[in-house]
Formats: C-alpha cells, sequence, structure tokens
C-alpha cells in the first residue's frame, strides 16, 4: 500500500497544469517587475489617470471632446460607438467575469505607497474592468474614425497599464480586460454595422465630368443653411479652381440656374431643403450635380456616402457617379399644375404641422425646445387627416401621417433611415391610420420594418399614390420644407433624373 502511495505520490503534474502554473508565475513575475522597476513621471500621472477612469468618467468626457471638437458627423458617430462598445464592456464584465473567475487581487507589498490607489478596489481582480473599458472605447472609436482612434489609443494603453502599476490587477488581469473589451467593440459593430461597411449607393454606376481641383466647378453655396459659410470655406481651400458663390435664400434659385447655364457641373452647399432645389436645376440643365453637406440635415449626402467636402472631392477628381431617382408629386387631373420633387421624403399628417410649430418657435426658445413642444402640441390635437389615397383613385381614410420615401429606406423613426440604392424606381410609403393615441401609434410604425401591416399602420412599396379629397389648408413637407397642399395630386417618380458624384468606398 505504501509503495503504491509513494508512486502516485511522485507522478509529475499534467501538462495543461504544468502550463498554468507557469504562466502563474510569469504572471506574478510580471506584476513584481513592473512593481518594483522606476518609471520616472509615471508616479503622477498614472494613478491619477487610473483614478478617473471609475466608472467610466474619463471615457465620457472624452466622448463628449470628440464630439464637440470634431464638429461632424463622423466624430459625433465614433464617439458614440465608443460610449456603446464601452457599455456592452462593463455589463460583460460586471455579469459575468467578475463570477466567473473569482481572483484574488494582488499583494502590494512590492508597489510603493505613492503608487497605490487611495481606495482600493474590493471586487475580484480578473478580468480587468478599467482595462476593458478603455480597450473597448479605443476600438469603437477606431471603427468609426482611424484618426481619433489614433488619438484615444495612447490614453486606453496608459489607463491599461496604470492598472499593474498601481497593483489594482495583475498583467493577464489586464490582457483578459483588454481582449473582452475589442470583443465587445467588434459585437457593437456586428449589430450596427459602421459607415465604412455599408456600401455606397452604387446602381446605376455613370461617369460624369473628372474635374480635378474643381476645374469647371462653380459651386452655390446657401449663407443661412446651417455650416455652409464654414464648409464653403473648406470648398475654396480644397478646390482652388472652382467658384464658389455664396447667396442669401432669397438668391438661391437666380444663382443655382446661372451656374447650371455656365459650369460643367452644379455644386451646392447646404442642407436637404438647399441640396433639394439644386438638384431640380441640375435634372433640368442635364448637368452633374456635387453636393457638399453644410446644413442641419444632410441625409441625401449621407446616403451618397459623403460625409465631409473631401468626400465629394475625390468624386470630382476621378468622375465616379450615380444615377439617382426625383421623387415628384404633381397636381391633377387639371392641367397648368407644377409638380414638386423630393429627393429624400414626403409627408401629410403630423410631420408637416410639427415643422410649422417648430419653426415658429425655434427663433425664440431654440431649435431642441421648440420640437419638444410642437410635438406635444401636434400629439395633444386629435384630428387626424382625411383622405382618398390608393394607387388609382383610392379609398377614403382617416390618417396620422403619410409618408413616401424616395427609394426603400432600412428603418422608420424620428429620423429617416439609410438607402442603399437611390435609383430603385420605388416610393416606400407608409401609413399610420387614424384613431386614438396617435403618439402610440407613431412610435408603432417607428419600430416596424418596411412591408408590414397592421391596424395601426401599413407599408408598401409602389410606384405611384394617388391623393385627392384634401381639406383647404392641408400642409405637405418634402425634404423639410413646408407648403400647402393641392386638393389632389400623384405622386410617382423620375427615374435616374439625377447624375451626381459619389465617392467611391476607400
Amino acid at each position: 500500500m505504501s509503495s503504491a502511495y509513494s508512486a502516485r505520490a511522485h507522478v509529475p503534474p499534467r501538462v495543461p497544469g504544468r502550463i498554468a502554473a507557469w504562466l502563474s508565475a510569469r504572471d506574478r513575475a510580471l506584476f513584481h517587475g513592473v512593481a518594483t522597476h522606476h518609471w520616472p513621471g509615471a508616479d503622477r500621472v498614472l494613478p491619477r489617470l487610473s483614478h478617473g477612469a471609475n466608472h467610466g468618467v474619463l471615457w465620457f468626457g472624452t466622448a463628449a471632446g470628440i464630439a464637440a471638437i470634431g464638429g461632424n458627423t463622423r466624430a459625433r458617430r465614433a464617439a458614440l460607438r465608443g460610449v456603446a462598445s464601452l457599455a456592452l464592456a462593463s455589463l460583460a464584465v460586471n455579469t459575468v467575469g467578475k463570477r466567473s473567475v473569482r481572483r484574488v487581487r494582488p499583494v502590494l507589498d512590492a508597489v510603493p505607497l505613492i503608487r497605490q490607489l487611495k481606495r482600493q478596489p474590493i471586487t475580484t481582480s480578473f478580468p480587468s474592468g478599467h482595462s476593458a473599458s478603455a480597450a473597448a472605447f479605443a476600438t469603437g472609436v477606431a471603427l468609426e474614425s482611424k484618426g481619433w482612434g489614433a488619438v484615444v489609443a495612447p490614453v486606453a494603453a496608459s489607463v491599461a497599464f496604470s492598472r499593474i502599476y498601481t497593483g489594482a490587477h495583475y498583467p493577464s488581469d489586464v490582457l483578459a480586460g483588454a481582449a473582452l473589451g475589442i470583443g465587445a467593440a467588434f459585437a457593437v459593430r456586428g449589430l450596427v454595422p459602421t459607415r465604412a461597411q455599408i456600401p455606397a449607393p452604387g446602381r446605376p454606376y455613370t461617369e460624369a465630368p473628372a474635374l480635378p481641383d474643381g476645374q469647371g466647378l462653380i459651386v452655390v453655396a446657401n449663407k443661412r443653411s446651417g455650416s455652409s459659410a464654414a464648409k464653403a470655406a473648406m470648398v475654396r481651400d480644397a478646390l482652388p479652381c472652382a467658384e464658389v458663390v455664396e447667396c442669401e435664400p432669397d438668391e438661391l434659385s437666380a444663382e443655382l440656374e446661372k451656374a447650371a447655364q455656365q459650369g460643367r457641373a452644379l455644386g451646392i452647399c447646404g442642407g436637404d431643403g438647399t441640396v433639394n432645389e439644386a438638384a431640380v436645376v441640375a435634372a433640368r440643365h442635364q448637368v452633374p450635380l456635387a453636393v457638399f453637406p453644410g446644413g442641419t440635415l444632410n441625409h441625401f449626402a449621407y446616403d451618397l456616402g459623403i460625409e465631409e467636402v473631401d468626400d465629394t472631392c475625390r468624386a470630382l477628381a476621378s468622375g465616379d457617379a450615380v444615377k439617382v431617382d426625383l421623387g415628384r408629386f404633381t397636381p391633377g387631373p387639371g392641367p397648368g399644375g407644377e409638380p414638386g420633387y423630393f429627393l429624400n421624403t414626403f409627408s401629410l399628417g403630423v410631420y408637416p404641422e410639427l415643422v410649422r410649430i417648430r419653426e415658429h418657435w425655434a427663433p425664440r426658445i431654440g431649435g431642441w425646445p421648440a420640437g419638444v413642444l410642437a410635438a406635444a402640441e401636434v400629439l395633444r390635437a386629435e384630428r387626424p387627416l382625411e383622405a382618398n389615397i390608393g394607387e388609382h383613385k383610392g379609398r377614403h381614410r382617416k390618417l396620422w401621417m403619410l409618408f413616401a420615401g424616395n427609394g426603400m429606406y432600412q428603418r422608420f423613426g424620428p429620423t429617416p433611415g439609410r438607402r442603399h440604392n437611390l435609383a430603385d424606381g420605388l416610393l416606400d410609403v407608409r401609413v399610420v391610420h387614424g384613431g386614438r393615441l396617435p403618439g402610440l401609434r407613431l412610435l408603432a410604425a417607428a419600430l416596424a420594418g418596411p412591408l408590414s401591416r397592421s391596424p395601426v399602420h401599413a407599408a408598401q412599396r409602389l410606384r405611384r399614390v394617388w391623393i385627392s379629397g384634401l381639406a383647404p389648408g392641408t400642409l405637405l413637407a418634402y425634404d423639410g420644407e413646408v407648403a400647402e397642399a393641392p386638393r389632389e395630386f400623384v405622386i410617382d417618380k423620375a427615374d435616374e433624373a439625377l447624375t451626381v458624384y459619389r465617392p467611391l468606398p476607400l
């Protein structure tokens, strides 16, 4: 018996156990090496940095700074993706990571007192939550903007290292946390693709005159449209041979007509309403359109894959362009009615009324408060619109809203979603039926996808919609503009009526 026991006692440990023991020894040795090494200047910086990252405070502040300093959609989107990635990583660490491996924190004997945190963490050591949050935020930012990612990455790496430096974690805790954070950022990307993952509209591809340095391009900028003044200056710097004309809104039509007749291509700098006006002129004169987003809302430009002046400049240099449909609403059936056009959306019902009330109050109380006030007032007044709607004469309906998109939107909500094809020949028509609780009905329609039907709403792909029987004074909205609707009219499309410069994906 004793000899058998002795033999078992001298059996060498299994290979996985030996590897685990070796890794643990190396982990502790590396921790001890960091603790005993002198790092010039780090004693003042790293403990404060580690403390500042508590509860994600450092990263929330960084996100706000990126959004403010960046001043463009790409920067705001990078900041938002970084925060979303951080939130998912933090959730994974605190619900699964900390509970699955209950590792004791390092002993602080070798860590100089000046480096130690004033308040030692009491949770388990594996994995490092600070490292997970730092890696998640930095990776999320980098997936949307490589430039901002390069700025954030050294700070994130310093936060991760500070957890070893202050004695809060072993190196393996930090590595595991960083891996988890990177995984969280890619998981968020799987749920919500980055702009680079979504291909810009490419059907049907066409060629336009290549205009390097803007030779032969005349750009008209609406002075009163969002950030057009700043963007116009950027256009001048990026395209020294282009002619840039800045004008007041009441001069816009005349300047667009002049530019379309004199230039090889027409450029426009402004928001969706301004771009709409330029698109109609460009289509009428059969000249290609170059869009520089400079308004409060730039949905059409973003659907083209254009976010910055440089994006349009790349397309101008190469001559890459696409054909685009123009949505159209034509009074009828009597002769002489001039059609109106829309690049993005057309709507009847609560939205035109909301825009009217918002524009009335915005100069007095600001845009966002005016929008909230307008939504509350519109939804409180239970007065559904009555109209005859159909592909031909249609039937009588009560509705809260009719939405017609120029092409199929991927989602529908407070703001239009993205379109992958700007020349599909289709209208994305969605109707929110009349009835009680308009707010809930609109929310249900916002959450529903295209091609859905319910007692609350309906969505269809159509090529033509006939609307009649509207009460006098009914408002319509198109691309953010509001006008009085005709008593009856037809919504359809002018297929591939417009050529627009569009950059190839990088």
